[in-house]
């Protein structure tokens, strides 16, 4: 019996929790004992055996892959599995072959985005950033907080992520109002709206969390005017690119105190560099870009959803988490 060729190729430059071993490969395929012998694996880093590996491949495992030719390079290939929930660096996708279908690692990231997105939520409660620039600046400022019960919570992007958010907000008690593409209501929320509700979910809220795909309509979807809608009291939290937001518009109202606080995991360039003046921006608490990603659990889980993928494929179902082309996610 042929076996199913599949190409996993990873990344040097990559951090190690991103990298698909061939260890890491091993043990997932032990936890698919049903599938196992009917695959071929191949395991490689960066292009060296792009090529040859791709001419017999059904599936590929990357994050990035070059495009140029890739119907002729891999005239097999099904599906493409991108190791992220973004696909937006790989717009747009008239690249795609016909018949090849994009799929992504949503729901990967659930687990430690809920506990990432709670705690940006109590320190942003807590004055966590104003304390870190008084810090910074040898001042003893104390500000004292309420509890966090009872504030609202403003999703942007209830998807996978946004979802897990919102349902570890909810046993902290807070309100959570949700915005996505729809407005198709969902249980990790107490109100669903659609984009066209922004506005007035914006100056509701106590806690903004972005977590929408990068795509042409939510390019700058938080600019200044809408910025300027949030609660001076408020602040916003980004899980998802820095585009989204203004963020020059955002440091301003940092700045100038008409905006409580944010805490930002997503940068334009990253690394930030050194230069950047987002780096000492007052109320500001920067990381990099780690809301998501489990040291531990992160590769195991990715490799999982794509042997999934591959015993549905010879099960001629269809597959996991596909990307919609027209939508960008």
């Amino acid at each position: 019996m042929d076996k199913m060729h599949l190409h996993i190729k990873n990344n040097r430059a990559g951090e190690e929790v991103f990298s698909m071993s061939p260890e890491r490969v091993a043990a997932a395929l032990t936890r698919r004992p049903d599938i196992a012998e009917r695959l071929d694996v191949t395991v490689d880093w960066d292009t060296d055996n792009f090529t040859a590996s791709m001419a017999q491949a059904e599936g590929l495992l990357t994050w990035n892959l070059p495009k140029e030719n890739l119907s002729r390079v891999a005239p097999k290939l099904k599906w493409i599995h991108i190791i992220g929930a973004g696909v937006e660096h790989l717009q747009p996708l008239d690249w795609l072959p016909r018949g090849v279908t994009l799929v992504n690692n949503r729901g990967v990231h659930a687990a430690k985005v809920a506990d990432y997105g709670v705690m940006a939520i109590l320190m942003l409660n807590n004055r966590m950033p104003a304390y870190y620039e008084a810090q910074r600046n040898r001042r003893f400022d104390p500000q004292f907080a309420t509890p966090v019960t009872g504030k609202t919570l403003a999703v942007i992007g209830v998807g996978e992520m946004g979802g897990a958010v919102a349902r570890a907000a909810k046993r902290f008690g807070l309100h959570v109002i949700g915005v996505r593409r729809g407005g198709r209501k969902t249980r990790s929320v107490h109100e669903m709206f659609g984009p066209e509700s922004l506005d007035a979910v914006l100056v509701r809220a106590d806690f903004v969390l972005i977590t929408t795909p990068l795509t042409p309509e939510t390019r700058n979807l938080i600019d200044r005017r809408r910025l300027d809608l949030m609660k001076p009291t408020a602040g916003l939290i980004n899980l998802s690119r820095a585009a989204v937001v203004d963020y020059e518009a955002l440091a301003a109202k940092l700045r100038d105190g008409s905006l409580a606080g944010a805490i930002l995991d997503v940068f334009n360039p990253e690394p930030l560099p050194p230069n950047s003046p987002y780096w000492n921006v007052p109320n500001l608490i920067a990381t990099p870009h780690v809301s998501s990603d489990d040291v531990e659990s992160y590769a195991p889980l990715t490799l999982n959803l794509f042997f999934d993928n591959a015993a549905r494929r010879l099960e001629g179902r269809p597959f996991r988490n596909r990307v919609r082309p027209r939508l960008g996610y």
